[in-house]
């Protein structure tokens, strides 16, 4: 079997709405997600172990790296499997802890390339099954582009693809911690009937690609814990954004701009402005993990 590469993209919130919490201890959500052009790349080829190594980034390489995990998952309960080893190399580009999506992504990326590399034959709903047992967010990458997030967000709803559109993101020198900014939140142990009618708001900001009144629930509770991320999404704003919120959890923010924009003076202006945080210019995508044969 040729080496092959699992193309992982970031994601971000383009709204969020956390409806309850649940007697699991989940969040009850309502998310739409949007997949942008920012790549981590996950090679793999068969081998006689299972091993991992990573680049670009700090990030732990082992058992508890979600690509290790979804491998494991799959070694456990595909028969195919067991037998089945694979040289994994994982080049980091999304940065960690900022709500983009990264570990998620990477995590789809291996479900998808090691059913390929592996010649699992899993169907999407067998992916989809595991990808939920791995987290959340995971599910959403095995579709991409951009698609309603319901449950705690592993209930995924593919969306027409959105006219693309340039983003700026930014984020400062230091992630944020999701389980906290939930617990800030408080959310109570209730899941309002009301909340059935949100998906449908969610579904006209979509049909429409108008964001401009789209909200991240989260936000309060983010900007409690750092409150220099509610002056740069309201920096982004006064450039021009259409909509600019914090993706997730944080710690990114992004501003979503007109089709045709061209962001590079914004992002020239606003990094003079807040020295030492990241600036990326991206813009939308209608794709999720792809899988092509791995560059040698």
């Amino acid at each position: 079997m040729i080496p092959l590469r699992a193309m992982c993209p970031a994601k971000i919130n383009l709204a969020l709405h956390v409806a309850g919490r649940r007697p699991d201890g989940f969040h009850e959500i309502v998310t739409l997600f949007q997949a942008i052009d920012l790549w981590d790349a996950l090679d793999g080829e068969s081998a006689d172990a299972l091993t991992l190594t990573v680049s670009g980034s700090v990030i732990d390489a082992g058992e508890s790296n979600l690509v290790l995990r979804a491998a494991r998952l799959l070694k456990e309960r595909v028969e195919a499997a067991r037998s089945r080893g694979a040289r994994l190399r994982l080049e980091k580009a999304i940065p960690v802890g900022a709500g983009l999506g990264g570990g998620s992504s990477n995590a789809a990326g291996a479900l998808k390339l090691l059913n390929a590399l592996w010649a699992l034959g899993l169907g999407d709903s067998d992916l989809a099954r595991f990808a939920a047992e791995l987290g959340s967010d995971v599910p959403y990458f095995l579709v991409g582009g951009t698609a309603l997030g319901t449950g705690r967000g592993e209930k995924i709803e593919s969306l027409p693809a959105m006219r693309a559109r340039p983003l700026v993101l930014a984020s400062p020198p230091f992630g944020l911690s999701t389980p906290e900014v939930y617990r800030r939140l408080g959310a109570p142990l209730t899941v309002a009937k009301a909340d059935v009618t949100v998906p449908r708001l969610f579904l006209k900001f979509a049909e429409g690609n108008d964001f401009a009144a789209a909200t991240n629930d989260l936000e309060a509770a983010v900007f409690e814990m750092c409150a220099e991320l509610s002056v740069f999404r309201d920096a982004l704003s006064e450039s021009g954004a259409e909509s600019a919120l914090v993706s997730g959890s944080g710690s990114t923010v992004f501003g979503l701009f007109r089709a045709g924009t061209d962001v590079t003076p914004i992002v020239s202006d606003l990094r003079g402005r807040f020295p030492g945080w990241s600036f990326l210019a991206s813009r939308t995508v209608a794709s999720g993990v792809r899988i092509v044969p791995a560059v040698e």
